[in-house]
This record gives C-alpha cells, structure tokens and sequence, in this order.
C-alpha cells in the first residue's frame, strides 16, 4: 500500500469535516436583527482588509518567485508560490467561519451560554481542521509529484513568509483599534468595552478576526507544514538506515495528531457539565491520550524505532509543560495576575514594573523544558537527529486541537462585544465576558504552544542547515563568529522594535480620529447619533498593510544576504543568535501582555469597572496589546522564516 494514502485520506478527512461544520453554520438562522446588522459590519470590515491585505502580498510574492527561480530552480519557486496561496486560503477559510460564528454565538447566550459555548468551540474547529487538512494533502500531492522532499523547501518559505505578513499586519491591525478604543472611550470618555457610541468598535472586533485568526491561522499552517517539510530533508539523508518508509514519518506522525484533535474537540461535548476551561482542559488530556498511542504506533510498525516514539513523547509533554507555564504566569487564577491586579491599587507604574517583573521570569520553565526534550531525546537515540525530529513533530501533535482553542478566543470576544452593542441583557453580556476569559487564557495556551514548537523546529532547521552545508563545528572564540551570533541576537530586538513602533504609530491616529469624532460629531456619547466606524477602519487597514513590510523585507533579506556575501559559516551564527534571542523574548512578550489583560478582566469581574485600579489596569493593558498580539507571534514566525530561508540558500556558493 502506497503510505501517502493515509496523509491524503487524514487531510481531506479534516477538510470534509470544516465544510460541513461551516455549511452548517452558514445555514443556522439569527434571531437577532440587531446582531446580525452588527455582524454583517465586522464581516464588510475583515473582507475589505483581507483583499487589501492579499493586494499586498502580490507585491512581494512575484517578485520573490522570480529570484528562487533564477538562483534556485523554477520549481522551488513554484511551490513558494502555492505555500504563500494556499496559507491564504485556509486563513481566509477560517475568517469566513469566525465572522459567522461570533453572531451565531452571540445569538445562542440569548437562550444559554452552554450553547454558545459549542458554537464557539465548533467555530473554531473550522479553522484547525481546515489548516492541517490543506497542509497535508498539498504537502503529500508535491511529494507524489516530485518524488523529493527538497523542492518543498520552496513551500515551507512561502508559507512562512505569508505568515509573517499576515500576523504582522493583523497584529498591527487589531492593536491599534484596540488601544484606541480604550484609551479614549473607556478611560478618558468613560464608557464601558464594546460601547457602540465608541468609534473604533467595529475595527476592534474586525481586528479580533484579523489578528486573531487569520494572523494566527497563517502562523499555525507554517508551523504544520515547516515541521513536515523539515522532517522529510532530515529523513531523506537516513534511509539508508530505515529505509524509504522514513520518508513518511512526518507526515504519518501528522496524521495521527490530526485524528487524536478532532477526537478531542468532539469529547469536548461529553464534559457540558464542567467549566469551559476545564472542559477545554479535557478535551486537551483525550487527544493527549490518542495522539501518544497514534505516534507509538507509527513509531513500532513504521521505522522499528522506540527511541522516535519517546522522542514524540518528549515534544508532546514540551507542549504541555508550556502549557502549565503560561496557565501560571499569564491565567487569572495564578498568582502573577493577582499581584498585577493588587499593584494597580497603587497606580500604573507598579502595575507595569510587577508585571515586567513576572513576565522576564516565565520563559525559564519553558526554555529548561525544551533543553531537557532535545538532550534527552538526542542521547536515547544514540546522537539521531531524527530524535530531535520526532520532539518536534511531538509539539505539533495536538495542533487541531489547539488551534480550535485559540480560534474560540476571538470568536468569544466578537460575540461578546456584538451582545453589549445590540443592548442584550446584562447577564448575557457578563456570561460571554466569562468566557472570554477562558478565551484569553487559550490564546495564551496556544502562543506557548507555538513558541515552544516554534523553538524546537528552529533547532531542527539550523541543525539541517549545520548537516547540508558540512559545518560539524564552529569556533565561537573567532572575532567574526562572535560578530554574527551577536547581529543574529540583536535582529528580534530590531523586528519587536519596528512591529511595537508601527503598532504604536497606528493607534495615535486612531487615538486622534476618535477624540476628533468625539469632538466634532454632537451627541455621539449621549447615544444621539452614530460614529463614523467606516474610517477608523480604514486607517487600521491602510496602516496596518504598509507598515508590515518593512519587517518582512528585513526578515528575508538579512539571512539571504549574510549567506551569500560572508559564506555559510556567518549565516550559521546568524541563526544561532537569532533563535536563542527569539525563544527568550517571543514568551517574554506573550505571558506579559497576556497577565496584563487578565489583571484587568479580573478586576472588571470584580465589579470595579471605572476604578482608579481599573483605570491603571487598562492603561497597563494597552502597553502589553502590542507584545502579546504583534511582536511575539511575529518573533515565533521570524524564528521559522530566517531557517527555511536559510535551507532554500544552502545549496548556493557564496558570491565571495
């Protein structure tokens, strides 16, 4: 039997199940009017900024292919080209899905809030389902075709570069309506979240979907598919060992987590009498469970290979360590976030420094962890990096899964913020706010998720590259290795600098727009007439869209000039330096802006709301929106897109 069959059959599976969950949603009826006008508004919104948004990446994309088919081969910039289009897609399949999901939830807390629950949860299983189906069956037809892994290179770099765009530009996006929306509405105007007289509402719910799930969506797919396509090349050089069957233990370890996901968010139903976190946590525990009994199995009858299955083991526990952290460090039951929100009885300045404080502390654990997973996995093997290979795909296994949970986040959010703007009862408005603190702390779940795999696949990539290029060792007492490790560690510093400077530079004007509304629109705050919501929209768009290339041009440019001009070695320590500095700053800025919205949550559901605490929390709450939403899931994407842009070089000589 042709083993590609089961990837192929495991990826449309999940496709099928997307489709039909999506047409059923599109087929459910709102009862709301109101609701259903608010939603049709943040629908126009994310459609107008997503074709913009593509507009944009046309730019650079044949541009791009041109180059890979001229110093590469033209179908290395083929398959560039069908990873930037089908990441695309998939976040464009997962838009359509959240912007119908949030009404329908919204509508669903009018009757009960468990049902909403389940629309949320299912809403979201549309955008992890529909990820990793394309992944595999596009991945797994270009094998078919090609009969080599290294021409997938090609769409490993062109899913990660649209990546990199799209959370950046989402990232921007939503951080700037939502710091607009809250510095003046509810801290200078003093009107509650999600208050319809606010002008940039509607651009803070369509940045929700934006930033994310499409930006997040975009992140997850390159996640899936660099580890597969990672994983082939390191395979291709060990059949010898195993045979040809290796070949496909990516892609079969892949499948099995997708089976284990989707039965995970089906048993999600069976605990309706638990809380949502807890329900989410179960669910977490059984595709835990079928994903470990999946990988033994490929592991026992595929390769004959127990070490790759502790391997897996080793990735699967990284991600529920990191899971564990983040809960700790950034969930609003932990101590960290109930300090944040004790400090700020003493003003912002000790909100920020306790949380600053927490926020340096949390990536240890997770860094440790890591170290532990590698070392121990590379020693049981006897020095395999294949090991190292199953750790990482073992920190992909749960990706469904978690997906599902970080797409409930934002369609929770926009249900939320569409109950309180069609005047719904207070007591549905207070059970969707409930969530969405569950919401948020799965959203935090997930970027631990992702930078923990997002850490191990970088030591997977530079270590291919060390394998194809022949460096077995470097001298780091060499002035010039010195030089690039440090120029490698200081280039996330300058892509947090610019991501954080343009997300800042955005909500000034959007800052400047609403006080202008404000001002010059009588009878705005009385509820007497209505904001222009249409043009804070589109200073998000414009902004978010120009400001996003910069980034992305120095992130592709730097490693491609490095490793031409100065030689493999220079790019080498390039990689080093810019990894290790990523996997430290990247959880950093997570679980600090993270805590810092929780801190406010929990003082909101405490009855503060419009506090001299509470003003102080939301002040901290937007200094923390840029880290968590825009610099540290862009650092996750830089991490993977220097390394495939490294791989795609490798075979090149330097120019001197």
């Amino acid at each position: 039997m042709n083993l590609l069959i089961i990837p192929v059959v495991a990826g449309l599976t999940c496709i099928g199940a997307a489709l039909y969950l999506f047409l059923r949603l599109r087929a459910a009826k709102i009862s709301s009017p109101k609701m259903s006008e608010i939603g049709s508004y943040i629908a126009i919104g994310v459609r107008a900024y997503l074709s913009r948004q593509l507009r944009a990446i046309l730019l650079v994309t044949p541009v791009v292919a041109i180059i890979l088919g001229f110093t590469l081969n033209i179908w290395i910039a083929v398959t560039f080209v069908l990873g930037v289009f089908t990441s695309l897609i998939t976040a464009y399949m997962g838009m359509s899905a959240s912007t119908r999901a949030n009404v329908k939830t919204a509508d669903d807390a009018t009757r009960s809030v468990n049902t909403a629950f389940h629309t949320a949860v299912f809403g979201g299983s549309i955008m992890g389902f529909s990820i990793t189906g394309f992944s595999l069956v596009v991945l797994s037809v270009l094998y078919l075709l090609f009969k080599d892994p290294n021409p997938l290179v090609g769409f490993g770099f062109g899913a990660s570069l649209a990546a990199l765009f799209a959370q950046i530009g989402g990232g921007i996006y939503t951080k700037a309506a939502d710091i607009g929306a809250d510095l003046v509405g509810k801290v200078e105007a003093n009107i509650p979240e999600d208050d319809p007289r606010n002008p940039a509402v509607v651009a803070d719910l369509v940045g929700d979907n934006v930033g994310d799930c499409a930006g997040r969506g975009a992140d997850l797919f390159q996640t899936f598919s660099d580890d597969i396509v990672t994983g082939m090349v390191v395979a291709l050089t060990l059949v010898p060992k195993y045979g040809g069957a290796v070949l496909f233990f990516p892609m079969l370890l892949q499948s099995a987590g997708l089976a284990a996901s989707m039965l995970g968010v089906l048993s999600i139903r069976f605990f309706d009498r638990s809380k949502p976190e807890t329900a989410f946590y179960w669910g977490m525990a059984v595709t835990t469970v079928f994903a470990v009994l999946g990988s033994f199995l490929v592991s026992h009858f595929l390769v004959h290979d127990m070490a790759l299955f502790i391997g897996t083991c080793l990735g699967v526990a990284t991600t529920l360590v990191s899971s564990i952290i983040t809960r700790y460090y950034a969930g609003s039951s932990g101590k960290p976030v109930h300090d944040i929100a004790e400090a700020s009885k003493r003003g912002v300045a000790l909100n920020v420094i306790t949380g600053l404080s927490a926020g340096l502390q949390s990536p240890l654990g997770s860094i440790v962890m890591i170290v532990i997973a590698v070392a121990a996995a590379y020693f049981i093997s006897g020095g395999s990096l294949l090991a190292i290979v199953a750790v990482n795909i073992g920190t992909d296994l749960l990706i469904g899964y978690i997906m599902t949970a970080d797409a409930f986040g934002p369609i929770i959010d926009n249900a939320s913020g569409i109950a309180e703007m069609s005047g719904a009862h207070e007591q549905i408005v207070h059970s969707l706010s409930q969530l969405d603190s569950v919401g948020n702390t799965m959203k935090a779940t997930t970027k631990a998720y992702a930078m923990s795999s997002g850490t191990v696949t970088s030591f997977v990539l530079f270590s291919t590259y060390f394998s194809i290029v022949g460096l077995k060792t470097m001298n780091v007492m060499e002035p010039y290795s010195i030089a690039f490790i440090l120029l490698g560690i200081c280039l996330p510093y300058l892509i947090s600098s610019l991501t954080i400077g343009s997300a800042a530079k955005t909500a000034m004007l959007m800052v400047d727009e609403v006080r202008r509304q404000f001002r010059t629109i009588p009878g705005i705050l009385k509820g007497e007439a209505m904001p222009d919501y249409a043009t804070c929209i589109d200073i998000s768009t414009r902004n978010a869209l120009k400001e996003m290339i910069l980034p992305g041009v120095i992130s592709i440019a730097v490693p491609i000039f490095v490793g031409l001009v100065f030689g493999h070695w220079a790019l080498g320590a390039l990689l080093i330096g810019a990894v290790l500095s990523s996997a430290l700053l990247g959880p950093f800025f997570n679980n600090t802006g993270t805590a810092f919205d929780n801190a406010k949550k929990l003082i909101e559901d405490s009855g503060r709301k419009g506090s001299f605490e509470h003003q102080a929390a939301v002040a901290a709450d937007t200094v923390g929106d840029p880290l968590k939403d825009v610099a540290g899931p862009a650092l996750l994407i830089f991490m993977k897109l220097i390394g495939m842009a490294a791989l795609l070089i490798a075979g090149i000589k330097p120019l001197f």
